[in-house]
């Protein structure tokens, strides 16, 4: 049989048990609930488009090609070579820890992996995302660390470079669900947007918002700063998927919406590539 690869702008609704959806790295794709009955919007991102509900999935990070089956259709992570990043800090106490920095930035992790666990199913989530910041790309998702020319995690983040005071607003509308000042976040908060969709603000110099409050898209909730461990001032922000960090640069790309959901002729498509 041959095989045929569309890119970009795909019919789903010709997706079947021999069809595979292609993906890198931090992307995401949708599935029609009425595909699979496997998924649940209870438990997944979820939304509805054109009177259809689709589940929005996370492609997660790899470093080598990844097929899923869980899917009721084949799915290809296809590992992407990001490059590299490498940045040197001074002050050598932030690189190789004592044990009470060490202690501390390992409870602090804990605190960030309980409030991603615990979000909300009565927020209706968007993925109709704005700009928080107004700056320059520093550094992109998925890049190699190297801090001091030694090896660290993958950048699974957005780095946005911008003069300190920088106003920061809400991508998306939703709950502030952390705040804190941490060892390697600096002054920090994590917005939750509903059923598994998350976002996280690093390095402000200001927070302008309080926990447990709800947030309008475009609304302040910080600014600029080069608290914790930082080269110079600017946002890192992350987004969370089912717990998986994707590419915020995707999110405020123009034509996002129209590529994951572009309506022709009654049919849908998404933006990744399709093998038949």
């Amino acid at each position: 049989m041959q095989h045929r690869t569309i890119f970009y702008l795909v019919l789903i609704s010709s997706i079947n048990f021999n069809a595979e959806i292609n993906v890198e790295p931090g992307q995401l794709f949708a599935i029609k609930l009425s595909d699979c009955p496997k998924l649940t919007k209870e438990d997944e991102l979820f939304i509805e488009h054109n009177n259809t509900e689709y589940v929005i999935l996370p492609a997660s990070y790899t470093t080598k090609d990844i097929r899923l089956n869980q899917y009721c259709t084949s799915v290809r992570i296809n590992k992407k070579n990001f490059g590299e990043s490498r940045i040197t800090i001074q002050d050598t106490s932030k690189v190789n820890l004592n044990k009470n920095d060490s202690d501390r930035a390992y409870k602090e992790s804990l605190l960030i992996k309980e409030a991603l666990r615990r979000y909300s199913r009565e927020l209706k989530p968007s993925i109709n995302f704005i700009n928080p910041v107004d700056g320059l790309i520093s550094s992109r998702y998925g890049k190699q660390r190297f801090i001091n020319n030694q090896p660290r995690s993958p950048h699974l983040a957005l780095d946005i470079a911008a003069p300190n005071g920088t106003k920061i607003v809400a991508p998306s509308a939703g709950k502030v669900v952390l705040i804190g000042d941490f060892f390697y976040s600096g002054n920090f908060l994590i917005l939750d947007h509903g059923y598994g969709l998350l976002t996280s603000y690093s390095h402000m110099s200001k927070i302008h918002v309080k926990k447990n409050e709800y947030i309008q898209q475009g609304e302040l909730i910080g600014e600029v700063g080069a608290t914790g461990r930082v080269t110079g001032p600017h946002l890192h922000w992350s987004v969370y998927v089912s717990g998986e960090r994707v590419n915020p640069e995707l999110m405020i790309q123009d034509n996002f919406l129209e590529n994951l959901f572009n309506s022709k002729d009654g049919q849908i498509y998404i933006g990744c590539k399709i093998e038949i």
